[in-house]
């Protein structure tokens, strides 16, 4: 999520503050010429350190993208102009899973206000010297949290409900081994479907041909891009697409990078509304 107050990223640079089995730990990229360079901080350091070209986004395997790629003129070419573009793996379901029920079926600007608030007001800044990064909160704090506690932060009953039923399972969560097995465990809990369960397991596992399914864009989006029409249907996503597995999600994330929208009729939405859930 843009602005997410975990992360902070510039164009050489970038901060990710999480919680690890070892603790809080912050990890700091530093782009230095050919070299990526990392630091880490807190008690969560060596952990995150181990994993630390995962988290960047390094262990990405890109292995048969480019034959796939010749399917269609605009994903080979989109291929070759962002050739270095990688998918990270956080390997942190929890962090991921509040901001995405948290857009569950409102707008970018609503779902990204509510959470920011959820952050800063049940979690404390993060280890290490980037000032206003903040850790993700504890999800026995937001399991143990009444549903109305919520309401003052912008967050109604129903996803307050969903993200409380998901905190009192994150050891499980944490626990799973793959993105099928956490995708399973997600969509067994209440108000957690396959868009939800997407989002999570892109970030978390670095998974690239995982579709958000549901999304109220990114199905026109990826249509108007390899068809020229405006709107298409989750189905008629899912077919242009079936050409690139097991790279789908890929080919959905080299169209949002080079910006490409289908055109819009009516009022402007922010990108990523009303998903379901």
């Amino acid at each position: 999520m843009q602005g997410d107050p975990t992360m902070a990223i510039s164009h050489r640079s970038a901060w990710f503050a999480t919680r690890t089995p070892l603790g809080p730990g912050t990890i700091a990229f530093d782009l230095q010429g050919d070299d990526l360079v990392f630091e880490a901080f807190g008690p969560g350091a060596s952990w995150l350190l181990e994993r630390a070209d995962a988290i960047a986004g390094l262990r990405d395997d890109v292995t048969g993208f480019a034959e796939l790629a010749r399917a269609h003129p605009l994903v080979h070419r989109l291929a070759r102009e962002h050739a270095g573009l990688r998918m990270g793996a956080t390997g942190r379901v929890f962090q991921h899973l509040v901001p995405a029920i948290l857009g569950q079926k409102v707008t970018g600007k609503e779902a990204h206000d509510g959470y920011v608030r959820i952050v800063r007001r049940f979690s404390e800044p993060a280890p290490g010297p980037r000032a206003g990064l903040y850790l993700p909160p504890l999800p026995e704090v937001i399991a143990d949290t009444p549903y109305w506690a919520f309401h003052p932060l912008g967050v109604e009953r129903k996803r307050a409900d969903t993200l409380r039923r998901a905190a009192a399972q994150a050891a499980a969560l944490e626990r799973c081994a793959d993105a099928a097995s956490c995708t399973a465990r997600l969509v067994s809990i209440a108000g957690i479907g396959p868009w939800t369960a997407a989002e999570v397991t892109r970030a978390v596992y670095g998974d690239a041909d995982v579709v958000s399914v549901g999304d109220y864009n990114i199905k026109n989006n990826v249509t108007f891009a390899l068809t020229g029409v405006a709107r298409g249907s989750d189905e008629h996503m899912l077919s242009l697409l079936a050409p690139f597995a097991p790279h789908r999600g890929r080919v959905c994330g080299l169209i949002a990078r080079a910006g490409i929208g289908a055109p819009r009729f009516g009022p402007r939405m922010p990108l990523r509304s009303f998903a379901r859930f």
